[in-house]
């Protein structure tokens, strides 16, 4: 896989590069012993390899059987897997399947399927800690639908974190959705739930570790779809 910096995190990086280099810079210089600009610059390079690491947008191609295949929006592990009442656009009991993403993840969120945008929202809120239940109805979070070509209703819920500020959501109605393609960013948070018609058969349990668009986490029941 081939892997690139996400533009989202572009301007990020390059303001914290010049960051850097204006302290770093004048400790070399100025201050001593030279343990401590050695010390300061080795931490600011860790902390910069860390945020570049979480702006890495790899370039995935999913190898399995497309058909009716559900596959991971987020790299991360999987910490809810449950039969729940979804209320916002759904209105019936569906799959939860959510993977919490960690600082050292990759952030970008893929479509979890193929077919087309039919709904988005943005939902301000809280910013609890995104591993917690009531995160997915309390915190900030955007909602994106997706019809698939056999009629059948996929949600997808990025959801924001006690770190996390702001999510950033590509998906508009009536977009071709693509398990390629980027659905969306989520800066420095952290969790994204994807719900499921009941019959869905899937393949991952708690504490699972997915790859966005790569694990295969499920796939549909072909006989779901509406009339």
């Amino acid at each position: 896989m081939r892997v690139k910096i996400h533009h989202e995190g572009t301007n990020i990086l390059l303001i914290l590069l010049a960051a850097v280099i204006a302290i770093n810079v004048p400790l070399w210089i100025w201050v001593r012993p030279i343990a401590i600009p050695v010390v300061s610059t080795a931490l600011f390079a860790v902390f910069y390899l860390l945020v570049a690491n979480f702006f890495r947008s790899p370039r995935r191609h999913f190898e399995g059987d497309i058909k009716d295949a559900v596959v991971a929006s987020a790299d991360g592990k999987v910490v809810a897997l449950e039969e729940v009442y979804e209320g916002e656009f759904l209105h019936c009991r569906c799959l939860q399947l959510s993977v919490f993403m960690s600082i050292f993840n990759v952030h970008a969120n893929w479509f979890p399927v193929d077919g087309e945008v039919i709904y988005t929202k943005h939902h301000p809120g809280r910013f609890m800690a995104a591993y917690l239940p009531k995160s997915s109805t309390e915190n900030e979070r955007s909602t994106v639908v997706i019809r698939t070509p056999d009629g059948q209703d996929v949600l997808v819920r990025q959801i924001a974190g006690a770190v996390a500020r702001r999510i950033v959501t590509y998906a508009e109605p009536g977009v071709e959705a693509s398990i390629e393609d980027h659905m969306g960013f989520i800066k420095f948070g952290s969790r994204v739930d994807i719900y499921l018609p009941l019959g869905t058969e899937i393949f991952v349990k708690i504490g699972d570790e997915t790859t966005g668009g790569i694990t295969l986490v499920g796939r549909l029941h072909p006989d779901r779809g509406q009339s």
